[in-house]
């Protein structure tokens, strides 16, 4: 169960895709897959850890203009209900280590729908500042992007 939104801090996005659940699955679970479509292009993300169990990491980078690669996400697993859910959280790092520096936790839903598959993601944040500051960095800009590369990854099929 998800908790109820609270507009003052969360933000939310979500898509029809027209792929099955499956399909979404496996773009969210394998590592080479996620860094096709887990950043905006043109930039390029690499996954240095991705260990799909609660209490996991969820580590990430990424390369702008072609440039080195440098840290974009450092995350840990909260939930990982198999073809469903996935939460994640930076207030936290793999093995349940306390962050430096926590800005949200993300539940990502999948539902089955006629035309496919229903993907939502609801974002929570500490504070009415920090969920006013990731709409104003483009949150649903920078969302709309990568659920759109994620659509057109799993919509163009195997």
């Amino acid at each position: 169960m998800n908790p109820p939104l609270n507009p003052d801090l969360d933000l939310t996005i979500s898509r029809l895709i027209k792929a099955p659940r499956a399909a979404i699955w496996s773009a969210w679970t394998d590592p080479r897959k996620f860094e096709k479509w887990w950043i905006p292009e043109p930039a390029l993300c690499k996954v240095v850890e991705m260990d799909m169990r609660p209490g996991g990491g969820l580590v990430t980078e990424i390369s702008e203009n072609g440039g080195a690669f440098a840290s974009h996400l450092n995350a840990c697993f909260l939930a990982v209900d198999e073809g469903h859910r996935i939460v994640f959280t930076d207030a936290l790092t793999g093995g349940w280590r306390p962050a430096d520096q926590g800005f949200m936790t993300a539940i990502i839903t999948l539902a089955d729908h006629p035309g496919g598959t229903d993907y939502a993601a609801h974002v929570m944040h500490k504070n009415n500042a920090d969920r006013n500051m990731h709409a104003e960095m483009g949150f649903y800009d920078g969302w709309g992007t990568v659920m759109g590369q994620l659509a057109r990854l799993v919509e163009q099929g195997p």
